[in-house]
């Protein structure tokens, strides 16, 4: 018996039944086959849907939700009645969804728990030292924080390299990924490879026009601490923080 949709003349065809695709295109195959952490989002989400609906299979299904949504992390978002008011999604698969994205969001709490807490320009050093030591060239790290002052993400977030110039350090590339990780307030760091830590003018303007910024998208910036390397003589410091030395108004840009 064949196995192949039937449509009058003319019609559309419909999608393939994941069941008709290739074993190694359906996605519980996929998923076992390459890892969760490498495949796309319709595939982890088509493996919690289980099925699709006549003429659509779950992948599609999967992919219009995306695309309804415009991103996973707005998904995620979505409440039980949005998702279930969506013709091809049951009640049951929306309660799913639901439950899936709310133990993500408990296992990112439980980790947050662990991350390291940021109270003070040593403990920005800390975090950074690491990085910093191994940089050739002056690099520009930012720091998200949530409202506890715990780091949100794996590490500083690097967002430029090379000579630090104010035109390579956009306010948009500093709080764009602020944003995307739901920071409260943000702290800036950068190296300087000649081992002095002691701010230049251009880093002074530079953090004073991010602070600002940071009003404008209701993130507080906290700090810039700039890190150099304590000199033989013990006289220069390993780094300088421009909040504690007093060169930036951070508290003028509190939302």
């Amino acid at each position: 018996m064949s196995t192949t949709n039937t449509e009058p003349e003319g019609a559309y065809p419909l999608a393939p039944r994941i069941k008709d695709l290739p074993k190694d295109l359906q996605p519980r195959e996929m998923l076992e086959r390459f890892g969760a952490a490498n495949v796309p989002d319709a595939v982890l989400l088509a493996v919690l849907l289980r099925t699709g609906m006549r003429g659509r299979n779950v992948l599609d299904l999967a992919a219009d939700l995306l695309r309804r949504h415009g991103s996973l992390s707005e998904l995620s978002r979505a409440t039980l009645e949005e998702l279930s008011g969506v013709k091809s999604i049951k009640r049951v698969k929306a309660l799913t969804l639901l439950a899936a994205f709310e133990l993500g969001r408990r296992v990112r709490d439980e980790q947050l728990q662990d991350s390291p807490s940021i109270r003070s320009p040593g403990d920005v050093e800390r975090v950074v030292r690491p990085l910093a030591d191994r940089a050739s060239v002056e690099v520009f790290w930012m720091l998200p924080l949530n409202k506890k002052n715990r780091l949100i993400t794996r590490g500083p977030v690097e967002i430029s390299r090379g000579i630090l110039d104010a035109s390579l350090v956009h306010p948009r590339e500093v709080f764009a990924p602020a944003i995307r990780a739901s920071s409260a307030a943000v702290i800036l760091s950068h190296n300087h490879p000649s081992g002095d830590p002691t701010p230049s003018a251009d880093d002074v303007a530079l953090t004073r026009r991010l602070t600002e910024a940071g009003r404008t998208v209701d993130i507080r910036v906290l700090d810039h601490v700039i890190l150099g390397r304590v000199s033989s003589d013990g006289k220069r410091p390993a780094y300088v923080s421009l909040r504690e030395a007093g060169l930036v108004d951070f508290e003028g840009a509190k939302p």
